[in-house]
């Protein structure tokens, strides 16, 4: 799926996604779809496009064809023989959790416990050639809506350019995220952006570095969240001892699906800790999903579920989703993720498809 506008972290420029789609049916020809939401190199964590699938069709999926499955929450434990590899399981963890939902008639969002009608919207905004760029895509999602900007930094790109974000937009809920960019030796750049109050700095070091992020933690009045490092429920629960951040961005990949999602989401709610959903240039289905897990109690600041149209000149979902006027996405009542596929779409753009049966 080409995105409508190149997307540059501080590891690199994606200009289209290749997307990994599962498709699972069970003995009733029930169905449900789940996205694997690593990128095409393994960049943002050690997965990508080509080894999920692999994961997934000699590994995960032989684990559990033909096995009778209680419930979509016990999938980890049928697959639990296969070491890391969270966002190959996720996708196909999170098809099972769609089926279930559907069999039972019920939205997703209400299977999994939520309770949100509404969730609020922010955006994120890559690296950009210029600053004047920058502000000016900045100046169309503020006018859009959207409660929340998160900008892209990486050393070079950083200090001056969040004080000018910050001069332009005084008043906004302004983040900067740098996946991993910086280590420790950068403690004394990173804090020249607490003048700006921004609302957190997200992953400025390492993606296994706790320690490190503890005390960066306390050489800056900035929240930091963690993102890479957190993978499991006893990841947040040892970042939070540690004092390692004062927030935490779940994405359902990164975590495995939604049972790790929310013992990770349980275990920062019985903290105080606050959530939020981060995303991964998700094709519609990997979104609908995101938007069932910002319900929760606990995701109570805006994430990076954003408008179809941001990425796609067309979703594989229909309706694609929208964001409202006051930058909120309106949860649906239909059964599963919420949507309807576009099948035709799908078909168009896909590259290859197995079925193992």
């Amino acid at each position: 799926m080409p995105l409508v506008r190149p997307f540059e972290t501080s590891f690199g420029r994606t200009h289209e996604r290749r997307i990994l789609l599962v498709e699972v049916e069970d003995a009733d020809g029930a169905i449900g779809w789940g996205e694997v939401t690593c990128g095409e190199r393994p960049f943002y964590n050690e997965e990508w496009v080509g080894a999920a699938w692999l994961v997934l069709r000699d590994f995960a999926a032989p684990m559990v064809l033909g096995r009778e499955i209680a419930s979509a929450k016990g999938m980890g434990e049928v697959t639990a023989a296969v070491r890391g590899h969270r966002m190959a399981l996720g996708g196909l963890e999170a098809a099972c959790w769609d089926l279930e939902a559907r069999k039972q008639r019920s939205p997703l969002w209400k299977h999994i416990g939520g309770g949100r009608r509404e969730i609020a919207c922010g955006v994120s905004i890559g690296i950009q050639d210029s600053v004047d760029e920058l502000l000016e895509l900045i100046a169309v999602e503020v006018a859009a809506g959207y409660r929340r900007v998160k900008i892209k930094i990486k050393p070079g790109w950083d200090v001056d350019v969040v004080r000018a974000v910050r001069e332009r937009f005084p008043d906004i809920r302004l983040m900067a995220d740098a996946n991993s960019a910086y280590t420790l030796g950068d403690a004394g750049r990173l804090a020249e952006l607490d003048e700006f109050k921004l609302m957190m700095l997200e992953q400025p070091l390492g993606h296994d570095e706790l320690i490190d992020h503890a005390e960066m933690q306390r050489a800056m009045r900035t929240p930091i969240c963690l993102d890479e490092c957190i993978r499991t429920a006893h990841h947040a629960e040892q970042a939070i001892r540690l004092g390692a951040c004062r927030v935490i961005n779940i994405k359902l990949g990164r975590v495995g699906g939604f049972a790790e999602a929310l013992r990770v989401h349980d275990a920062c709610r019985d903290a105080g800790v606050p959530v939020w959903c981060g995303g991964m240039l998700e094709s519609g289905i990997g979104r609908a999903h995101n938007i069932a897990l910002s319900t929760l109690e606990n995701f109570v600041l805006p994430g990076d579920v954003s408008a179809s149209k941001r990425y796609w000149t067309r979703d594989v979902i229909d309706p694609p989703v929208e964001v409202t006027r006051r930058g909120t996405i309106t949860v649906r009542e239909d059964p599963g993720f919420g949507y309807r596929l576009d099948l035709d779409r799908i078909e168009a753009l896909s590259e290859r498809q197995e079925d193992l049966t």
